[in-house]
C-alpha cells in the first residue's frame, strides 16, 4: 500500500459544493479529512501554515463520485481492446472483430481467447446477431468471447466453445446463436479463465484510471462465481489497496457464500447474485410474456432460496442483494427478504439495508416494500437514457404501456427509499455526470428527479448503500475524497415544474450544481483526491 503522509492543503477562489456552507469559496483539507470550509476571506488564516494552495480559478468542488455496480476486469477489456458498443450495423461489427483479431495476431497478444463486448442488433439495420459461421469467419478461427451489451448472452466462436466442458447439455446452449443462461455462464467462465495475471492486472488497472479521470473516488464491485471469480476479485482488491485510484468495496455474489465473501474481504454477499437476467436478452424475469417472444424469462432464484439467503447474511452481520429487473424476479426478491424478516426479525433485516441491484421493473406495491424492508435501491440511469423512449429496446420488449414504467426513480425517492447510482460497467460506460443528467432527464417525464437528488444518489447515496453515512458530502471532518470540475455556470435545477422540492432563489442557500440540460457540455474533471491523495491531476 502506498504509504499516505499527513499534508495540509488549502483550496481556494472556486465555488464548494457543501451543505455546511452553501456560499462557501475554499476548504482546508488535513490529511484524510475535511477540516474546514468558508469564504476566501477567512482562508487567509490557513494560507501560511499548509503544505499547498490550489488556487481554483473559479472552478467547482463536490465529493468524488462513488459508482455502486461495476464490472472492473470487463469494463477494463473494453476499455484496451473490442468494444463494440455502438457499432452501426453487423457489418460494421464483423469488420471490427477482424481487425481486433488481426492486431493480435501481429505479435501484440497472440494466443489464448480474445474477448470483447458491447454488441447490440437491435441498432443493427440487419436486425439479427451474426450467425456461428459469420463470427467464425471473421475471427479468423480465433476463441473469441463477445458479451452482448447487457452481459445477459454472449456470442461465442467454434474454438471457445469447443474449450468449454458440456456446453451443448446447457440450458441457453444454442448451437448457431448467442449464448445465455448457464450456457453463457460456462463460456464466460472459460474465457476469463484464460486470462493472464497481466492481462487481468491491465484491465483492472485501466478501469481504475479511467474512473479517477472522471471524478470517480469509490466503485463497487459485483464479482461472483458467474460474472468473474474469486481470484479477479482478490487481485482488483490488492490492487486497490496499493492507493493509486479510488477505493473498491467489493461484493461476492454467490448464494450461501457468506464464508467465500468474508475470506475474499468482500462487504456483502449479493451484488450480481441473479434472480433473473435482462431485458435486452430476454432473460428478465416478467409475469406477463414479452411483446417479442413467447416466454415470460428466466427465474435463477425461488422466493425461498433469496429468503434464506438473507436471513443467513443477516445472522452473519453481512449485506445480502440480488440482480433483479423484471417484475416477477423483483417480486421474488421482495417476498424472500420480508420471509426472512419473519424468521429473524424485520428490525435485524432493515438495519442491513440488503441491496437490489437494477430493480428496473417497479409497481407501487413493490416500492412501498423496498422502504419498508429498508431495500437499498442500486440503479443505473443509464438504462434508460440508452434504451428508453419510443423507440428503443424497452419498448421492442415489453411495448410502451409496461416500458413507460421502469426505472420509477421519482416514486423510489418520494416513497424514501434510499438510490444509490452506478453505471454496471462496461454494460453502459463510466460516466457520473452523463448518469446524473440521465436521472433528471429521464425519458419518462413522471420519472425524472432534481440534479441535487440525483447527484446525491450518486456521492452520498453510494456510501450510504455500504453503511457509511458520514461521508460523501464535504463538511468538516468528512473524508477527503473529493473532484475539482471545470464547469460552466452553476444553478439548482429541476428539469420540470412537477419535479418538486428545491427553490432557484438564490437566497435559499442551497448549492449550485453545473446545468446538465441535454445539449450543454458535461463537466471536466482537473483533479481526483481520495482520502487525501491526488489520484488524477489534468
Amino acid at each position: 500500500m502506498t504509504e499516505r503522509t499527513f499534508r495540509t492543503v488549502l483550496l481556494r477562489g472556486g465555488a464548494v459544493y457543501s451543505p455546511a456552507d452553501p456560499f462557501a469559496t475554499a476548504m482546508l483539507v488535513e490529511g484524510e479529512h475535511v477540516a474546514w470550509v468558508g469564504s476566501d476571506g477567512a482562508a487567509e488564516a490557513y494560507a501560511a501554515t499548509v503544505d499547498e494552495i490550489v488556487e481554483l480559478d473559479g472552478a467547482l468542488v463536490t465529493p468524488a463520485f462513488v459508482d455502486a455496480h461495476v464490472h472492473a476486469t470487463s469494463t477494463g477489456l473494453a476499455l484496451t481492446g473490442l468494444d463494440l458498443t455502438g457499432t452501426p450495423s453487423l457489418a460494421a461489427a464483423l469488420a471490427a472483430v477482424t481487425a481486433f483479431v488481426d492486431a493480435r495476431s501481429e505479435g501484440r497478444e497472440s494466443g489464448g481467447v480474445l474477448i470483447g463486448h458491447g454488441w447490440d442488433e437491435t441498432a443493427w439495420p440487419e436486425g439479427r446477431p451474426p450467425t456461428l459461421a459469420e463470427l467464425d469467419a471473421a475471427a479468423r478461427g480465433a476463441a473469441l468471447y463477445l458479451s452482448r451489451t447487457d452481459v445477459h448472452s454472449a456470442l461465442a466462436t467454434t474454438a471457445l466453445r469447443a474449450l468449454t466442458e458440456g456446453l451443448a447439455e446447457r440450458p441457453g446452449h444454442d448451437a448457431e446463436g448467442p449464448l445465455t443462461k448457464d450456457a453463457h455462464h460456462a463460456v464466460r467462465q472459460t474465457a476469463l479463465a484464460h486470462l493472464t495475471p497481466e492481462q487481468r492486472r491491465r484491465a483492472q488497472r485501466a478501469t481504475l484510471a479511467r474512473a479517477a479521470e472522471l471524478g470517480i473516488g469509490a466503485l463497487h464491485e459485483c464479482a461472483g462465481p458467474e460474472i468473474s471469480s474469486e481470484q479477479d476479485l482478490a487481485a482488483l482488491l490488492a490492487l486497490a489497496a496499493e492507493g493509486e485510484g479510488p477505493e473498491v468495496f467489493g461484493y461476492w455474489g454467490e448464494l450461501g457464500g457468506i464464508d467465500t465473501a468474508r475470506r475474499l474481504g468482500a462487504l456483502g454477499a449479493g451484488g450480481d447474485l441473479f434472480a433473473d437476467g435482462a431485458l435486452g436478452s430476454r432473460t428478465a424475469c416478467l409475469h406477463t410474456p414479452y411483446a417479442d417472444a413467447d416466454h415470460t424469462g428466466t427465474a435463477y432464484l425461488s422466493a425461498e432460496q433469496i429468503a434464506d439467503h438473507v436471513a443467513a447474511c443477516t445472522e452473519a452481520g453481512l449485506q445480502a442483494g440480488f440482480h433483479a429487473i423484471g417484475d416477477a424476479a423483483v417480486n421474488a426478491v421482495v417476498e424472500g427478504v420480508r420471509a426472512a424478516g419473519e424468521r429473524v426479525g424485520t428490525d435485524r433485516v432493515k438495519a442491513l439495508r440488503h441491496r437490489v441491484e437494477h430493480a428496473e421493473a417497479l409497481d407501487d406495491k413493490s416500492i412501498a416494500a423496498f422502504a419498508e424492508l429498508g431495500l437499498t435501491a442500486s440503479v443505473q440511469p443509464a438504462f434508460d437514457a440508452a434504451w428508453g423512449g419510443p423507440d428503443g429496446m424497452y419498448v421492442q420488449r415489453l411495448g410502451a404501456e409496461r416500458a413507460a414504467a421502469l426505472n420509477p426513480y421519482a416514486a423510489l425517492l418520494r416513497a424514501g427509499v434510499p438510490l444509490a447510482f452506478g453505471s454496471d460497467a462496461p454494460v453502459t460506460p463510466l460516466d457520473p455526470w452523463g448518469t446524473v443528467r440521465a436521472a433528471a432527464f429521464h425519458r419518462t417525464l413522471e420519472h425524472r428527479i432534481s440534479v441535487r437528488a440525483a447527484f446525491t444518489a450518486h456521492t452520498r447515496g453510494g456510501w450510504r448503500a455500504i453503511g457509511r453515512d458520514q461521508d460523501g458530502v464535504l463538511v468538516p471532518g468528512a473524508v477527503a475524497s473529493y473532484a475539482i470540475w471545470a464547469a460552466d455556470e452553476l444553478v439548482v435545477q429541476a428539469p420540470d415544474s412537477r419535479v418538486a422540492g428545491w427553490s432557484t432563489d438564490p437566497r435559499s442557500g442551497t448549492p449550485g450544481l453545473p446545468d446538465l440540460t441535454p445539449g450543454h457540455d458535461l463537466p471536466v474533471c482537473l483533479r481526483t483526491v481520495v482520502r487525501g491523495r491526488t489520484v488524477h491531476r489534468r
